[in-house]
């Protein structure tokens, strides 16, 4: 984890907004939003990070804690936090309607040249929920997209 001389430069160099830099302080000021739990199928747990100088929460041990090893070990990766707080998606239903739904993300990842929140899903699970939420999943690119869900910059 990094001090907050080091956020400042980092702000700076990459010039993050007001608005940017805001969102920053409020995740890395902030608690897990939740805690994690283990329900039918997945394996709940804690990571003890030495990146981040904390233990991490995951909910599935092979998506979320996969991605926690990438991010520990990756020195692209600056920080990353666990269940940051929850950010409204707006987007329309299947059948047009407009919904506004409080979502919180897996992850807060905050990269060498980027910051944003990321979602751990399965393929199977994004092609299945992309079938009932069109608008709320979707793939792009060779990749996919929880709407709302981006980086910062």
């Amino acid at each position: 984890m990094i001090n907050e001389k080091e956020v400042d430069q980092w702000c700076a160099c990459d010039l993050a907004s007001d608005r940017a830099r805001q969102i920053i302080d409020q995740v890395r000021q902030s608690n897990p939003t939740r805690r994690v739990r283990s329900v039918k199928g997945n394996v709940s747990g804690r990571y003890p990070s030495r990146k981040m100088g904390r233990t991490i929460q995951f909910e599935s041990h092979r998506n979320e804690l996969a991605a926690i090893l990438t991010y520990e070990h990756s020195p692209e990766i600056i920080e990353f936090w666990d269940q940051p707080p929850t950010i409204k998606l707006n987007y329309q239903s299947k059948n047009g309607k407009p919904l506004g739904v409080l979502h919180t993300p897996d992850f807060f990842v905050i990269r060498t040249d980027s910051a944003g929140w990321e979602e751990c899903k399965t393929e199977e699970d994004l092609q299945r929920l992309s079938e009932t939420s069109p608008y709320r999943y979707s793939q792009t690119n060779g990749g996919w997209r929880l709407c709302g869900i981006s980086t910062l910059f």
